[in-house]
């Protein structure tokens, strides 16, 4: 009786397999959904109305261990008819809204542009 040892046993061959196919699979889906996002905000018409800012928040990840933390800001606006929308703002723009403000909101799709507080001589 010959007993063969030759080749990796069977559940590591199709872990070796399925794993890089799943972590591409979310590459690809992550780059598809940032690039599918980018072309509806492109094709959206750019707004500008008159709204208040409801509330501010950020939203920080990594930074533990030897890994630097980044922040995402996003401001909710409410618009005269109730309706509100929240943006993904910069860090810079964020510093200078304060909930209260209200003014002209400029956006498209999901896309912040600009905000100008009322009174401030835009």
């Amino acid at each position: 009786m010959h007993v063969s040892f030759g080749g990796p046993p069977p559940l590591f061959s199709v872990l070796f397999t399925l794993i890089p196919i799943f972590v591409i699979g979310v590459f690809v889906f992550v780059i598809g959904k940032g690039l599918f996002t980018w072309m509806n905000n492109n094709a959206s018409e750019k707004v500008v109305a008159s709204a208040t800012i409801v509330s501010k928040r950020t939203q920080v990840s990594g930074g533990s261990g030897d890994t630097s933390a980044h922040t995402s800001y996003y401001v909710t606006f409410q618009f005269e008819n109730g309706d509100r929308i929240e943006l993904h703002v910069r860090g810079a723009d964020y510093g200078l809204m304060a909930e209260g403000d209200q003014g002209q909101l400029g956006y498209q799709g999901t896309r912040f542009l600009h905000f100008h507080r009322a009174g401030t001589g835009w």
